[in-house]
């Protein structure tokens, strides 16, 4: 067989089962940290808690360290290799979520919880820079993998609300659990070991070269974008399952139906990604994610005035742009880092904002029971238009060349 008559390669050399894997690996990651906060109040009944407002500051621990745990999974995973790093994350996160099922008092749910934020913060830095190595559509490539990680938020609000009613809290972070596991052991089969690490490797430029001011800028004004997406991010999701239920108060009181309406608005604002993903690939940043964040302002006024169906109908359009502005920062570090650098800025970015995004999920409880969810929407429309305004400080840069198919 010749040399032209051979099939080509993969760009990125990973089998496809791995790249499935790497995708199913970012659902798994916002699956299991928003499983608590569908079944929080069935774990917050079991613990002697009136409410779960009081339970759910417990969770902080997790989404702190799966910002702040950033920082070293990322520096580790250029130099280490990310293969290692990836199989770690699977078993890690499965055996935390088994720690979770067997805890018997809000502390020791506080800490299982922290370690499954440890876990979970190997995956943004790590992950998606495996995923987009070498690939000429990374706007495309992380818009899919965007939707799996929206799938993963679907599928915790849908399987968690069913498994709570049916069998029991515990067993929605136990059988999950055991599932990770097993993608761990099925990636350490099926992905090729790394002759080198990323940090090791030639090649792998920025697409876009700035100069060293403009990359400062660009760094800076991503991360304080990715602060305000991620506080609305925190917000939502980790708000959304007690909001529907407070909403629906005398119409729908069936948690597992609720979790299915939850499931069918994560689901269908989830494709937003693909569709901002491939507008990544052909145009610059700077108008797309401004529009992007200016839409999210009115629709969570929207949001804060309405009941039963109509805010059913308003948190489909706000979780629409919510899900479709999350392409934009790793995106970003596609476009402006090379390769052998982007679990690392990565790393630090992400430390910052859901570092600081997790004060959300410590003030959540406490906001809604002090002044309800009306007021915290609107909250969330002020550091809407805070994000917008941020946006506004990025550097313009020419309009990026389609990529080809």
């Amino acid at each position: 067989m010749t040399a032209l008559t051979q099939a080509a390669p993969r760009p990125d050399g990973f089998p496809r089962a791995v790249s499935l894997l790497l995708n199913i690996g970012h659902g798994i990651d916002h699956m299991f940290l928003l499983i608590f906060a569908t079944a929080v109040a069935s774990i917050a009944a079991e613990f002697g808690y009136a409410n779960w407002t009081d339970l759910m500051p417990y969770s902080v621990g997790a989404f702190a360290l799966f910002g702040l745990g950033a920082l070293p999974a990322g520096r580790l995973g250029d130099l280490w290799g990310r293969r290692i790093m990836m199989i770690i994350f699977f078993v890690g996160m499965g055996l935390a979520a088994l720690l979770v099922s067997l805890t018997q008092n809000a502390w020791q749910l506080a800490a299982a919880l922290t370690l499954l934020g440890v876990f979970a913060s190997i995956y943004h830095p790590v992950g998606i820079p495996m995923l987009v190595q070498h690939v000429s559509n990374p706007g495309a490539v992380i818009g899919i993998n965007g939707l799996a990680g929206n799938l993963g938020i679907a599928v915790a609000a849908l399987v968690t609300g069913f498994l709570v009613k049916w069998i029991g809290w515990r067993a929605a972070f136990a059988l999950p659990g055991i599932i990770a596991i097993a993608c761990g052991i099925v990636f350490a089969i099926t992905c090729p070991k790394e002759a080198e690490a990323p940090s090791m490797r030639k090649g792998g430029k920025a697409k876009v070269v700035l100069t060293p001011a403009m990359l400062v800028r660009a760094f800076t004004v991503m991360t304080a974008a990715a602060v305000a997406s991620s506080l609305l991010f925190n917000f939502t999701t980790n708000g959304n399952s007690q909001l529907l239920s407070e909403g629906f108060l005398g119409v729908i009181e069936d948690p597992a139906l609720l979790g299915a309406l939850l499931a069918a608005i994560y689901t269908i604002a989830s494709f937003a990604q693909i569709v901002v993903g491939r507008l990544i690939d052909s145009m610059p940043f700077k108008p797309l994610q401004l529009w992007m964040s200016v839409a999210q302002i009115p629709l969570l006024i929207f949001a804060a005035h309405t009941q039963d169906w109509w805010l059913f109908v308003a948190l489909l359009a706000v979780m629409i742009f919510v899900f479709g502005s999350i392409p934009f920062t790793d995106a970003m570090i596609v476009r402006y880092v090379d390769d052998r650098l982007r679990s690392r800025v990565a790393g630090m970015r992400l430390t910052v904002a859901f570092g600081i995004s997790s004060l959300a999920v410590w003030l959540l409880g406490p906001m809604v029971k002090g002044i309800g969810f009306s007021n915290a929407l609107w909250i969330m429309a002020g550091i809407a238009a805070i994000k917008a305004a941020i946006v506004l400080l990025l550097p313009d840069e020419p309009a990026v060349e389609p990529a080809r198919t």
